[in-house]
């Protein structure tokens, strides 16, 4: 069975990464994709060297953007069930998931702001 109403929570939560629910019939499934693994998929794309972490507005606005392909992406693994998803009904895409998956992640709109003085590194 599919996964219906699959929708990025942007409410307040505690995990470092996107956090996605979904439903199985009746039963609430919740997905997520790690800050690391976005700032991964997002590095594979923008070739720029010097790594950046994405902020939660940032991840979330991806997320948002490229919602169908994430959709897809984590339908794929929630379709493999318990047997190759240890944390089932809990889907954690990891990188090797989205690779797998061929899906290209649209990071057009993502915008990098300038750090503030206290985060850049002195000499």
């Amino acid at each position: 069975m599919s996964l219906t109403k699959v929708g990025i929570d942007d409410g307040p939560h505690n995990m470092d990464g996107l956090r996605l629910l979904a439903r199985d019939g009746t039963e609430r499934v919740e997905a997520f994709i790690g800050r690391k693994v976005m700032d991964v998929w997002v590095e594979s794309i923008e070739h720029r060297g010097a790594r950046r972490s994405l902020f939660r507005d940032q991840y979330n606005a991806l997320g948002k953007r490229n919602l169908a392909a994430i959709e897809r992406i984590v339908n794929a693994k929630y379709q493999r069930g318990a047997a190759l998803n240890r944390q089932h009904p809990y889907v954690e895409v990891l990188f090797s998931d989205i690779t797998e998956s061929g899906e290209a992640l649209d990071v057009g709109g993502l915008v990098r702001l300038p750090l503030p003085p206290e985060f850049l590194r002195l000499g």
